[in-house]
């Protein structure tokens, strides 16, 4: 099966069969996105919630609020009916502990908070979440199955 490689800030959609993967989750968010029906999957590698924040925001795939969009609009053009399409989310984790309780330093929480938003306001259902924590992740998903597996340093293997 062709695996295919997600860098951060980057997203990609494909059909069956396939492997897609993304190293390195901290903070940053993965959004597994698939449609049962045609088989056609996507992944997101976001960083940061929103792009109304930063100043320099040309990377849609940087964000949760325009790469969870572009990603969507990726996967219909290759068949999948946005109707069908459910989520899973891994990462969003506090990779360094901060006494300041600045919403700024919370970046992981913040992430994950702005993927659900996302999600809901395209009436995508979350089937698994895998979130927080202070530890990184790997994921792959399955473009056949839909499964999501995830791989944390010192957690162990899960497939949700």
């Amino acid at each position: 099966m062709e695996m295919i490689k997600v860098g951060m800030a980057d997203y990609k959609a494909t059909k069956s069969p396939g492997v897609l993967i993304t190293f390195g989750l901290g903070s940053c968010v993965g959004i597994a996105l698939y449609d049962k029906s045609t088989k056609v999957s996507g992944l997101a590698h976001v960083m940061l919630p929103s792009s109304k924040e930063i100043k320099n925001n040309s990377n849609k795939a940087k964000f949760a609020d325009t790469g969870i969009d572009a990603l969507i609009d990726e996967m219909v053009k290759l068949g999948a009916r946005k109707s069908n399409i459910v989520a899973k989310i891994a990462g969003g984790a506090q990779m360094f502990s901060f006494s300041s309780q600045n919403d700024m330093l919370r970046i992981g929480e913040r992430n994950a908070i702005a993927s659900k938003e996302k999600l809901k306001d395209h009436r995508i259902r979350i089937l698994a979440e895998d979130t927080g924590g202070n530890f990184g992740r790997t994921i792959e998903l399955n473009t056949e199955t839909g499964e999501l597996q995830i791989k944390t340093i010192g957690h162990g293997i899960k497939v949700v």
